[in-house]
């Protein structure tokens, strides 16, 4: 199987796909079918960046509607077109790096039309796994297999090699990528069927979403108590603090588990949420994830739980998921 086209294309969603015909004419010349290109679709910030890294090891051609961000891939020397034609008459792989679902999806139903030699393709978009299934079923009507390829940095990461990629999907035709996949970057997760990977990304971009507003309401606190904000990130950021602790400890250790006894209690730890609180009223800050994490102790402890450690407020979600956190 020749390793050639990933296919990345930055999609305006009000404009047909098929529109922009005109070319800019510092273009360079498309190459000739199965000549293991490499192709980029959506020469944004992250596609241009994947191009850069792909093309120490392959040519590359980069596929966007924007004459702007051609140029801007031909700059960094990668060969650009406009049209997706140019590469599925001549590429068996394809990766798509998409603005919305909604993109992913439209261009699944553009290369499905008319697949050429295409047999893979790598989505490396941000999509919930119900729209990676949903996709999966556009390529699938056309012979093409679509696999998980999410990319769990920035656009700093990908430059430099150490972005990582969550993969899922068929074992062995992610095999047969590897070339493809060790190019973009030696960081790789393979989880098991097709949305895995998505989940995970989804997952931990809402995290990384939920820690930063968290962590924006915590150096105001400590701003209005005179705290040197350094302090705070170090004290933060130690093993045993209030940022790592959480995961390493009472997810990892007591959540996983299904050990709730001694520790810190529930009681305790509402206790302590209490304070924040009012600490924040008193400076006259909004910390409404603060808040709203306070009303799950209240939660937690009108179950009983107040003598467990407070790691059990996870048995809230076991309970409305009817599951089990337990390995």
């Amino acid at each position: 199987m020749h390793l050639a086209c990933k296919i990345i294309y930055w999609v305006d969603t009000d404009r047909a796909i098929t529109s922009s015909r005109e070319k800019s004419s510092k273009e360079m010349k498309v190459s000739q079918p199965n000549d293991g290109t490499v192709g980029i679709v959506g020469l944004g910030n992250m596609g241009l960046a994947i191009a850069e890294r792909l093309a120490q090891d392959f040519p590359v051609l980069g596929v966007d509607l924007s004459a702007e961000r051609r140029d801007a891939a031909q700059q960094a020397g990668i060969e650009a077109t406009g049209e997706i034609s140019d590469l599925t008459r001549r590429c068996e792989t394809v990766l798509m790096s998409l603005p919305a679902p909604a993109a992913s999806a439209a261009v699944a139903r553009q290369i499905a039309a008319a697949p050429g030699v295409v047999s893979t393709v790598l989505e490396t978009s941000t999509v919930t796994p119900s729209d990676l299934l949903s996709t999966r079923g556009i390529f699938a009507g056309a012979g093409i297999e679509l696999l998980d390829a999410a990319i769990l940095s920035g656009v700093a990461q990908m430059r430099s090699g150490t972005a990582g990629l969550v993969l899922a999907g068929d074992a062995a035709r992610i095999a047969q990528v590897q070339p493809l996949l060790d190019a973009i970057t030696p960081k790789q997760t393979i989880l098991g069927a097709s949305g895995a990977g998505m989940a995970a990304k989804v997952i931990n971009n809402a995290v990384a979403h939920v820690v930063m507003v968290i962590l924006t309401e915590a150096l105001a606190l400590s701003k209005s108590a005179d705290l040197d904000p350094e302090a705070i990130i170090s004290i933060l950021a130690a093993p045993d603090g209030g940022l790592m602790r959480p995961l390493t400890h009472r997810i990892a250790e007591r959540v996983r588990e299904g050990d709730y006894e001694g520790g810190m209690s529930l009681e305790a730890a509402r206790k302590d949420s209490t304070l924040a609180v009012r600490m924040a009223m008193d400076a006259g800050l909004p910390t409404p994830t603060i808040s709203a994490a306070h009303g799950i102790y209240e939660m937690a402890m009108s179950m009983g739980w107040s003598r467990e450690d407070y790691a059990a407020l996870a048995k809230l979600w076991e309970q409305w998921g009817d599951t089990s956190f337990v390995k």
